[in-house]
């Protein structure tokens, strides 16, 4: 059975339980450390996840950490694909209600990825990430969740002459959150892909349509901290590059970093001055069946690492180490799953010459055809 019958599967099981995303994510309260997340920030998310079918499920999801922060905040991060169940109502929604501007945004992705020789399908699937900002919103408002394209099917590589491909997506996601294209930040975007050397990757691209514009790329695979250092002269990034090589250096000194991955954003007038470090320690690729698996231990030493920095919360972390799970049997009255839980990658912000942030990504799996 390959991924996309496993997921089929598991949403058709998934819909025998009935109600919402929200209730099935209630069942999760006690695996979840009111450290990480509050009983009140937990409601909240809740909330946001109960306007989803419950089916959303049976993609990874998950949430944000910020370990910087003492307030047990998260984000909720979610997946969708076309042509499933979840896709169903997204356009039932966009049908009925014309002012569910979310709704409107997915579908017109999908149109486009449904397109006959859709050079956009060719490129990402039928894929999007949404990230809704819960506990990073201010007072509590409802805001539109930033939405994500990884190029899953075509992967965007360093000095491939994919320039037509990062126009694609990029054209794909503003015009489907509605806004009026920018010759300036189109080429903004060229320029920080035809930055990128050899044997790195565009790993995703995202909007956040209830923040000031900008275009959010992942440029990811970077084998050293100078060739990292190099892509950003290069590409323009405004900050100090000597303060980025100084918190690569201690975390390469404490751990054994694999690839370092960077987040930019693209503004209509150039680079953003905030920076994003994803500093991986156990590589992956999307299309590798064992993707979402990881070994209990194999964030130790990066959370070791992450200890020395006096930003970071010390009970989070802790916490933080028990999120790791080896697969777990779960039963319900359509059968059994099995669940995985796991740390998806830690993110570093720089911004105004420091280092500012810290934050965990951290996923859920559930699957009805998997077996212990």
């Amino acid at each position: 059975m390959d991924i996309d019958e496993a997921v089929a599967l598991t949403q058709d099981r998934l819909a025998q339980e009935g109600g919402s995303m929200g209730d099935l994510l209630a069942n999760f309260r006690g695996r979840v450390s009111p450290v990480l997340v509050g009983d009140r920030e937990w409601e909240r998310i809740l909330e946001c996840a109960g306007r989803f079918p419950v089916t959303m499920g049976a993609l990874p999801f998950g949430f944000e950490l910020p370990l910087h922060e003492r307030a047990p905040r998260a984000d909720l991060g979610v997946s969708l694909a076309g042509r499933t169940r979840p896709a169903a109502f997204f356009e039932e929604r966009a049908r009925t209600n014309p002012a569910d501007e979310t709704a409107r945004a997915i579908v017109r992705l999908f149109e486009r990825m449904d397109a006959e020789e859709s050079p956009l399908r060719e490129i990402v699937g039928r894929k999007l990430m949404l990230e809704y900002d819960i506990g990073s919103a201010r007072n509590g408002e409802r805001t539109r969740p930033g939405m994500f394209l990884r190029p899953g099917e075509r992967p965007i590589v360093g000095a491939n002459g994919q320039a037509d491909d990062v126009a694609t997506v990029v054209d794909a996601l503003v015009s489907c959150v509605g806004w009026e294209p920018i010759d300036a930040e189109r080429e903004g975007v060229e320029r920080a892909y035809l930055a990128q050397p050899e044997d790195t990757r565009m790993d995703s691209f995202g909007v956040f349509p209830s923040r000031a514009r900008s275009i959010r790329l992942a440029v990811m695979g970077f084998t050293t901290q100078a060739e990292a250092c190099s892509y950003l002269e290069r590409a323009g990034w405004p900050g100090r590059i000597s303060v980025v090589d100084s918190v690569l250096s201690r975390f390469r000194e404490r751990a054994h970093v694999v690839r370092t991955g960077l987040n930019v954003d693209v503004l209509p007038n150039g680079l953003g001055p905030t920076l994003g470090l994803t500093l991986i320690v156990k590589q992956r690729y999307t299309k590798d069946s064992r993707y979402w698996l990881d070994g209990l231990t194999d964030w130790d030493p990066f959370l070791d690492a992450l200890r020395h920095e006096d930003l970071v919360v010390a009970e989070k972390l802790a916490a933080l180490a028990g999120w790791v799970s080896k697969a777990t049997p779960l039963f319900a009255k359509s059968g059994q799953y099995v669940m995985l839980r796991g740390i998806h990658h830690i993110k570093l912000v720089v911004s105004d010459d420091r280092l500012r942030q810290a934050k965990a990504y951290v996923f859920i799996v559930l699957s009805a055809a998997a077996s212990l």
